[in-house]
Formats: structure tokens, C-alpha cells, sequence
């Protein structure tokens, strides 16, 4: 996949050109707890059901930035189609929800320990997410649309790998760029590093964390490996958390992205509002420092709510 893309993949696309995400669509159950977990027994906590993925939240954080059109493929179970078709509208994003009948919508949970860091765990039932096939994708979903992104959750099942050995090759024959978030270091643990580096070759963006990043290079320092990955893929964006990011080239970080100042409240979908508001940027021509800025402002955004989401469009 090379073209223009490959001379600049983060330069600006043909103007009105949309964004099209394929990745999942979950129900996210937020339980927000105080101190560790009790054993055997009761642990008080707020607890909010919520619509997310981090495919579905890289679309409505990217329709926030209100410039683009942004559309999503995902693949959800019956039992919650219409809810989440009504929340991706209700976000400006244009959905197209394959519905898997043997499958529920999968479900994560996100316990947040609501100290000082906001961090959480989760607890992954992909359910219909990780059944995506090649038969879910139609090239005709592409027109109209100047880049791609996939959902890295996409690289977890033999089925949805399919799907996106089929999606890049129709990006490829139409020149447009893709981007792909790896999306969990621990599945990529499970996955293989170099079988996660075969299966995603000709990409053009890679938004990997600092977790991501150094399991994926071996190295313990984020600005190396970034550096690293940009050797293999044309420009590398390391999501830091609270350290904001770093723009990597041919080789070289060109730029550390300071994040913005934010009381967190509940970490879950940070990076995924940084990934939809920096694509969303490149989508009306900024340069990628510039969308990494974005992307930072948008994840300082996300820490201080609860869930994954921006506010609805017509919150």
C-alpha cells in the first residue's frame, strides 16, 4: 500500500474524503471502585453501563472534531444492535452493524480505581466482535473514503484477520491510507510480536501506547521504540498517557507532544479519543504534530468522563 500514502502518510487526502473504521462495537459495564478489590466479599462502587469498543470510540471521538464524516463497520450480537446503532448516530458517526445471530454484542468490563491515576482493568468477552469475515467486507465501502482505520482488536481471531488481509487490499488497490491501533499488549502477548508485525505490512500510521511500542520492539525507552517502528512503518505516533506523544519517521522521533493538564476520573478510551481526534485532523489537512496536539487534547478531554465517548452530539 504505497502511492501517496507512502510518500507522506500523514499529508492531507482528496477534500470531503470521509473516515471509515472497522473495529468493535462492546458494551462496556464500569464498575468505579475505591482501593483494592475486596476478596470474598463486598467492594462499593459505582457501576454504569455504557456503550464502547475501541473501534466505536476512535469513530465518535474523530465525528466530534466535527469536520469530517466518519462511518464504522462493527459487528455486534441482537441482543444490543439498536442501542448501539442509536449511540454511534447520536455521536455523528455513520454506522453500518453487521448483526451476528449466534453471538451476543461482546461486553467488557472496566473496573477503575477512582484514585488519584484513574487506572483500570479489563475484563474481555469480544463476543461478536471477533467473529468480523472477509463476507462483512464489501470494496464499496470505500467509496468516498480518504483513510481507513482498523481496530487492532481485528488481529485476535483467525476470522477477522481475513477480514483484514481483504480490507487492505482493497485500500491498496485504491490508494488509500490505512492506520492501525494495536489496541492490547496483552493479547499481543498472546499473538506474537513478529506475527503482529507480518499482519499488519503495508500499513501507513500506527498509533501503538508506550506498552504497545516497547513490547513490540523489545526496548524499554518509548522514544526508541517509536523510532524503531518507524522504520518499518512510514509514521509511528506513540500514545504516552500523561507524558502526551511522540511523532516518529524513517527512523527518528521528530516530535514530543506534551499532554494536556487533566484530573482523571476514569482513564478507559483515552487512547482511543487521541487515535479519533488525530485522524480526524489529518482528514482536514493538519500536519501530524499538530494532530498529535489534537489527539492529546481530545484524551485530556476523555480522562475527566466516565466511559469511552464524547458527549453525544446533541448533549
Amino acid at each position: 500500500m504505497r502511492g501517496t500514502a507512502a510518500e507522506d502518510p500523514g499529508a492531507a487526502t482528496a477534500p470531503g474524503g470521509a473516515l471509515l473504521v472497522v473495529g468493535d462495537v462492546v458494551t462496556d459495564i464500569v464498575a468505579r471502585h475505591r482501593g483494592p478489590l475486596a476478596p470474598s466479599t463486598d467492594t462499593a462502587s459505582a457501576i454504569r453501563t455504557l456503550p464502547g469498543g475501541a473501534g466505536a470510540n476512535v469513530a465518535c471521538w474523530a465525528a466530534r472534531q466535527g469536520d469530517v464524516e466518519v462511518r464504522m463497520l462493527g459487528r455486534v450480537g441482537a441482543d444490543a444492535a439498536a442501542w448501539h446503532e442509536r449511540e454511534l448516530v447520536a455521536c455523528g458517526v455513520r454506522p453500518r452493524l453487521v448483526v451476528d445471530a449466534q453471538a451476543p454484542t461482546g461486553t467488557v468490563i472496566c473496573l477503575v480505581d477512582t484514585g488519584a491515576a484513574a487506572e483500570r482493568t479489563f475484563l474481555t468477552d469480544s463476543g461478536a466482535a471477533l467473529r468480523f469475515d472477509p463476507e462483512d467486507w464489501s470494496d464499496e465501502l470505500l467509496d468516498g473514503v480518504a483513510r481507513l482505520h482498523l481496530s487492532g482488536y481485528l488481529l485476535f481471531s483467525e476470522p477477522s484477520r481475513a477480514l483484514v488481509e481483504v480490507a487492505l487490499a482493497a485500500a491498496r488497490a485504491r490508494g488509500v491510507p490505512v492506520s492501525l491501533d494495536p489496541a492490547s499488549a496483552g493479547f499481543l502477548v498472546e499473538l506474537g510480536v513478529d506475527r503482529f508485525l507480518a499482519l499488519v505490512e503495508g500499513i501507513d500510521v500506527l498509533l501503538p501506547s508506550r506498552d504497545e511500542a516497547c513490547l513490540l520492539t523489545g526496548l524499554p525507552d518509548p522514544a526508541d521504540a517509536a523510532a524503531k517502528l518507524s522504520r518499518h512503518v512510514p509514521l509511528v505516533v506513540a500514545k504516552q498517557g500523561a507524558d502526551g506523544a511522540l511523532v516518529a519517521r524513517s527512523g527518528t522521533v521528530l516530535a514530543h507532544v506534551p499532554a494536556l493538564p487533566a484530573t482523571p476520573t476514569d482513564t478507559t478510551g483515552a487512547g482511543d479519543a487521541f487515535t479519533g481526534a488525530f485522524l480526524a485532523a489529518l482528514l482536514t489537512g493538519t500536519a501530524p504534530e499538530e494532530a498529535a496536539r489534537e489527539g492529546c487534547r481530545a484524551g485530556a478531554m476523555a480522562v475527566e468522563r466516565v466511559g469511552g465517548r464524547p458527549p453525544a452530539v446533541s448533549a
